[in-house]
């Protein structure tokens, strides 16, 4: 490697970093807003027009915030842990095109590279909780890698829906088949598995059971503090971002228009512009999501997992593979594909069978847990209590 190509590199990564940090700015801000729009408050309003300084504050209040390292962690965990989070999170930038000529390297087994990477930002999570030695955070990480487990097997069905679909692994391919239909009409069962397991696997509201502030009281960030707390934070929304981008690339179309009538500069601009609206009304989605579901439990959550989204990502790839193999009409996966998302929701919201039961709590009135002391049916215990009563009454 010559040192022309070593300062590419370097700029290269440079300049994706400082892109996605204004992002991840942009996000704060966007979510605090969306969360108070939801919650009928004002949000923030007091740094710069708006409050729209407000993300560039807190940045610099949590660079300048002294780091904490407790007495009884392990130094050499503790201080990797947060690079090991961020790290995965920024490398799967290296094959995700915001544009058809605007990537860093175009790799054609891009998808294969993606479910690779992704997977290793848990082991970040297992040291921080590790090397806190904390109970809590342990029990953070341990929550987080269970998770992980759980919800990677749909996550990586529904991309492999996609790749049965586009004959494909090179994301450029993949949305160059999306010009007149996007796959989110042929596979809308592959659209709900892979948002919804990206979610679990971010540990966004409602599967944020590994930093639970009312069970984990912060879970392997707890230890954490001023700069290397605020890489954790910025990992999460990177990979907000990201799985935002990836849902619209592999779904919606990505930059695709029916109609371009611009070359070169015009048609990437046009092109990155397209991209980045489809990819806010998904961010939106998973702000609303926060904004009005609540955490589940972690029995919930792995029941979810296991018995809604694991057997729901099965059947997608079966579907997918008869239709492939006996050359039926695309419209027809489409159709029972949507079939199907309908009957899951139907059955999550009447079958108390899935263990998501929006009744979990049995009221029982204070008068059946004990019959009075009058009834008929219960003569020892009446007798055994006025028997302690005269022994209290003569001792008196």
């Amino acid at each position: 490697m010559s040192l022309s190509d070593l300062s590419a590199i370097v700029a290269k990564s440079v300049m994706l970093l400082v892109a996605i940090s204004a992002v991840v700015l942009i996000l704060t801000y966007a979510e605090r807003k969306a969360l108070a729009r939801i919650q009928q408050r004002l949000g923030p309003t007091r740094v710069g027009f708006g409050g729209i300084l407000q993300p560039v504050a807190d940045a610099l209040k949590l660079l300048t915030k002294e780091d904490i390292l407790p007495s009884w962690a392990d130094r050499g965990v503790y201080w990797i842990a947060p690079v090991a989070v961020f790290l995965p999170a920024f490398l799967l930038w290296v094959t995700i095109p915001v544009a058809r000529d605007v990537v860093v390297e175009n790799l054609d087994m891009g998808l294969f590279y993606i479910t690779a990477v992704s997977v290793l930002s848990v082991m970040g999570l297992v040291m921080a909780g590790w090397g806190s030695a904390n109970k809590w955070a342990v029990l953070g990480a341990l929550r987080a890698a269970g998770q992980l487990v759980s919800y990677e097997i749909p996550f990586i069905m529904a991309i492999i829906g996609i790749a049965m679909l586009s004959q494909s692994l090179n994301l450029r391919t993949i949305v160059d088949q999306q010009n007149l239909v996007p796959f989110a009409l042929l596979q809308p069962l592959g659209l709900f598995l892979f948002l919804t397991a990206g979610l679990a696997e971010l540990g966004r509201t409602p599967f944020d059971i590994h930093h639970a502030e009312s069970e984990v009281i912060g879970g392997p960030f707890i230890e954490y503090s001023g700069a290397h707390w605020a890489i954790f934070f910025l990992a999460e929304y990177m990979n907000t971002f990201t799985i935002a981008v990836l849902t619209v690339l592999l779904f919606l179309g990505g930059w695709a228009l029916p109609v371009m009538p611009f070359d070169g500069l015009a048609h990437n601009t046009l092109s990155l512009l397209w991209l980045l609206l489809k990819t806010a009304v998904v961010i939106w989605v998973i702000f609303w999501i926060r904004g009005t579901y609540p955490r589940l439990r972690i029995d919930q959550l792995m029941a979810f997992g296991w018995k809604v989204l694991v057997p729901l990502s099965f059947i997608n790839i079966v579907l997918t593979g008869v239709v492939m193999f006996y050359r039926l009409p695309m419209w027809s996966l489409g159709v029972v594909s949507a079939l199907f998302l309908v009957l899951t929701f139907y059955v999550i919201r009447n079958n108390p069978g899935t263990k998501i039961s929006r009744h979990t709590v049995n009221v029982v009135p204070a008068k059946n847990l004990r019959p009075p002391l009058s009834d008929p049916q219960f003569p020892l215990l009446r007798d055994k209590v006025r028997g302690v009563s005269s022994e209290r009454s003569g001792h008196q």
